[in-house]
C-alpha cells in the first residue's frame, strides 16, 4: 500500500520537476527572443541614422567642384599606412602621441569584441565564440582589457590635460562654446564604454562560477579575473545577471551613441582620416599650386607660348574660391577631418604673433559653411534659389543655390592676410589637412576676381603687371642683362 503511494508520489513530483523544467526552458528562450528582437531594433535604428547622417555629409562633401589632380597611387596608399593608420606624424609630439595611440588601439581592438556582441545580440546566445577559441579567446580578451586599462589612463590625462592644465593650444577662441564641450564629451562617453566592458566581463567571470551551462568559461582574464571578484563577490546570482547585463547593453549603446555622435563631431576624423591622407596634395610641401589660367597668360606675354586669339577675347574665368561651391571637394573632405587639435596654429608664425589668423579656426569656418549650405539644402526653401533660376515647379539644388552669404561671412580679410605661406600647418597637421589651400585660393579670389586687397599690396601688384617687377622701377626689368651683354661685346 504504502509503496504504491509512494510511487505515485513520485511520478508525480518528476512529471513536476519536468514542468517546472520546461517552463523555466520557455521563459528563458522568450527572455532570449524579446532581448534579441530589442536588440535588432535598436542596432537597425542606430545604423539607419548614423547611415542616413553620412550620407548628408558625403553629400556636403561633394559640394565642392571636381580638381582632378595625377596621384601617385602607391604613395597614396603610404599615406593611409603610415600616416591614418600608423599615427606617424602624431609622434612628432610624445606624450600626446601614446596616450592617443592607447585610445586609438584600444577602439581598433575593441571591434573584435563587437562583432561578438553583434553575434549574441541577434542569436539570443552568450559568449559565442568562448567554446570555439579557447585559450585563444581569453588571450584577445585579455589583451582588449589592457589596452582598455591603458586607453582610460589616456582618457583621464586628457581630460586633465584640457580643464585642469588648459593647454593653451586647446582654449583659442575659436574654441569657445561647442568645440570644447565636444573634446570632453567624447572622453566621458569613453569612460563610460570602459565602464560597460569591465562590468559586463567582470559580472561575467563571477557567473561562471555559480551557472557554468550558460556561462561558457573565459578563462583567466587579466583584468576582470580579479576585478570581477574584488567588485562582484557575494552579491546574489539574479543581482550578477543584472550587472552583466547593464555592462553588455552600455557597451553596445555607447557604440551605438559614438557612430551617431561622430557626424556631429571633430571624431568624425576617425573614419575620414583614411580618405584624406589618400587624397592629400602630393606636391612638395614648399610648392603652391599654379593657375594653368594665369601661368598659360605669363607664358604668352613671355613669347614662351604663341597666344590663342579666342582665347585672349573670352570671358576671364573667376580665379580662386569664395564659398565651398568654388573650392575643391578634398578642401571640404579636409575640413571634415580637421581634429581641432590646433598643432596647425600653434606652430603659426601669423598666431604666434598674436595676428587674427588661426588655421584651424579656417577648417572649422569651411565645416560650418559647408553644414549651413547642407541644412539649407534640406530644408528646400524655395528663398535659397538664386534669383534668376527661379520659377513654378523648380527645386532647390546646388546649382542653383544661393543665400548671399559667402566664406567671406565666416573668415575675414584680415585672416588671409596674415598669412605667410610658410608651410609650417601644412608640416604640422597630424593627418595631412592643407589649410594653406584654401587661404591661398581665398585670397586669389578677393586679388585677381574683385581686384580687391590691402591697400600696401596694390602698388607691389601694379609694378608686377606693369613692369614685371615688385618694385616700381621705370627701367626694364631686364636692363642690366642687356647692359651686360653690350658691355661684353
Amino acid at each position: 500500500m504504502w509503496d504504491v503511494r509512494y510511487m505515485v508520489m513520485k511520478q508525480y513530483d518528476v512529471s513536476f520537476l519536468k514542468k517546472v523544467s520546461n517552463l523555466k526552458s520557455i521563459i528563458s528562450y522568450l527572455k532570449r527572443m524579446i532581448q534579441s528582437i530589442i536588440f535588432i531594433l535598436v542596432a537597425g535604428a542606430a545604423l539607419g541614422y548614423a547611415g542616413f547622417q553620412f550620407m548628408k555629409i558625403r553629400r556636403n562633401i561633394l559640394l565642392g567642384k571636381d580638381e582632378p589632380t595625377e596621384r601617385d597611387t602607391a604613395k597614396a596608399w603610404q599615406n593611409v599606412a603610415f600616416v591614418a593608420f600608423g599615427q606617424k606624424k602624431m609622434f612628432k609630439r610624445w606624450i600626446p602621441a601614446i596616450l592617443h595611440l592607447f585610445i586609438y588601439v584600444a577602439f581598433l581592438a575593441t571591434q573584435i569584441e563587437l562583432i561578438e556582441i553583434f553575434i549574441d545580440g541577434v542569436f539570443g546566445v552568450h559568449r559565442f565564440f568562448a567554446p570555439y577559441l579557447g585559450v585563444l579567446y581569453t588571450g584577445i580578451i585579455s589583451f582588449i582589457e589592457i589596452l582598455s586599462v591603458l586607453a582610460f589612463v589616456g582618457t583621464v590625462i586628457f581630460l586633465i590635460r584640457r580643464n585642469l592644465l588648459k593647454v593653451p593650444r586647446f582654449h583659442k577662441i575659436e574654441m569657445k562654446g561647442w568645440p570644447t564641450l565636444d573634446g570632453n564629451l567624447i572622453l566621458f562617453f569613453e569612460i563610460l564604454l570602459l565602464i560597460g566592458i569591465f562590468s559586463m566581463n567582470g559580472a561575467d567571470t563571477v557567473l561562471q562560477k555559480l551557472d557554468p551551462a550558460h556561462y561558457p568559461d573565459t578563462g583567466n582574464l587579466a583584468v576582470s579575473s580579479w576585478l570581477g571578484p574584488a567588485l562582484f563577490g557575494g552579491l546574489s546570482e539574479g543581482t550578477l545577471v543584472l550587472i552583466e547585463r547593464f555592462g553588455w547593453w552600455l557597451h553596445i549603446i555607447m557604440v551605438f551613441v559614438f557612430l551617431n555622435y561622430l557626424p556631429k563631431s571633430k571624431h568624425l576624423h576617425i573614419l575620414l582620416a583614411f580618405p584624406n591622407t589618400f587624397y592629400a596634395n602630393q606636391n612638395e610641401k614648399a610648392e603652391v599650386e599654379n593657375m594653368p589660367e594665369i601661368m598659360n597668360e605669363v607664358k604668352g606675354m613671355m613669347g614662351l607660348v604663341e597666344m590663342d586669339e579666342s582665347a585672349m577675347e573670352a570671358e576671364l574665368p573667376e580665379f580662386g574660391a569664395n564659398d565651398v561651391f568654388t573650392l575643391s571637394w578634398q578642401n571640404i573632405l579636409a575640413a571634415y577631418t580637421c581634429t581641432e587639435c590646433g598643432r596647425c596654429t600653434s606652430v603659426c608664425p601669423a598666431n604666434t604673433t598674436e595676428k587674427k589668423l588661426s588655421p584651424r579656426k579656417i577648417m572649422m569656418d569651411i565645416r560650418d559653411r559647408a553644414e549651413e549650405i547642407g541644412q539649407n539644402l534640406d530644408s528646400g526653401n524655395p528663398e535659397f534659389i538664386r534669383e534668376d533660376a527661379r520659377g513654378e515647379g523648380v527645386t532647390l539644388t546646388k546649382e542653383n543655390y544661393d543665400d548671399g552669404k559667402s566664406l567671406f561671412d565666416y573668415i575675414s580679410r584680415e585672416e588671409i592676410h596674415a598669412c605667410t605661406t610658410c608651410m609650417a600647418c601644412v608640416e604640422a597637421c597630424p593627418v595631412l589637412i592643407s589649410p594653406l589651400d584654401p587661404i591661398v585660393k581665398l585670397r586669389r579670389y578677393e586679388v585677381l576676381t574683385e581686384s580687391a586687397g590691402p591697400s600696401d599690396w596694390l602698388p607691389m601688384y601694379n609694378s608686377i603687371e606693369n613692369g614685371a617687377s615688385a618694385w616700381q622701377i621705370p627701367d626694364d626689368r631686364d636692363k642690366w642683362a642687356k647692359e651686360a651683354i653690350a658691355s661684353n661685346e
